[in-house]
C-alpha cells in the first residue's frame, strides 16, 4: 500500500465538510448515502428521491426520454396520494399538472427549489445534529489520525 502524504484527504474527512453546506453533502456519494439514511429514519426519503430523479431528468435529452420520465416523476412524488408525494403547494402542483402533457426539461423546476429549501432548513440541519452523522464523523476522525501518521 502507498504511503499518503500527510495532507491526504480521505473520503472519510469529507464527512466534516459536508456541513459546509447541503450542496457539498449531495455531491458526495458517502454523504448522500448517510442523508438518505437519515431521511429514512425520518420517514422524508422522498425528497432527496424527488429532487435525485430531477437532477436526472435535467440531462435527458431524447423528447421520447423526458415524455416518459417527466411521466414516471409526475406519478412517483407529484400526484395525489403519490407513493412518494413530495409536500409542495396546490399552485406549484397545479402547474405541474397543468404541463405535464408536454413537458419540458423545467417543468419541475419550482418543485425541486420548493423541496430544496425544505431539507436546506429543516432537515439539513436536523442531520447534522443526528447520531448518524456524529458517528460517521467520530469514526472518521478516528481513521484519519492513523493515516496522517504512516507508521501507525
Amino acid at each position: 500500500m502507498p504511503v499518503k502524504c500527510c495532507f491526504y484527504r480521505s473520503p472519510a474527512a469529507g464527512a466534516m465538510a459536508w456541513s459546509e453546506n447541503m450542496d457539498t453533502l449531495l455531491a458526495n456519494q458517502a454523504g448522500l448515502d448517510a442523508f438518505r439514511t437519515f431521511l429514512k429514519s425520518e420517514f422524508s426519503e422522498e425528497n432527496v428521491e424527488f429532487w435525485l430523479a430531477c437532477e436526472d431528468f435535467k440531462k435527458t435529452e431524447s423528447r421520447e426520454k423526458i415524455t416518459s420520465k417527466a411521466k414516471m416523476i409526475y406519478s412517483e412524488f407529484i400526484v395525489a396520494d403519490a407513493p412518494k408525494e413530495i409536500n409542495i403547494d396546490f399552485s406549484t402542483r397545479d402547474l405541474i399538472s397543468k404541463n405535464i402533457a408536454e413537458p419540458t426539461l423545467k417543468c419541475f423546476d419550482e418543485a425541486q427549489k420548493l423541496v430544496y429549501s425544505l431539507m436546506a432548513k429543516d432537515s439539513f440541519p436536523r442531520f447534522l445534529k443526528s447520531e448518524v452523522y456524529r458517528k460517521l464523523v467520530n469514526s472518521q476522525q478516528v481513521g484519519n489520525h492513523k493515516r496522517w501518521l504512516p507508521f501507525l
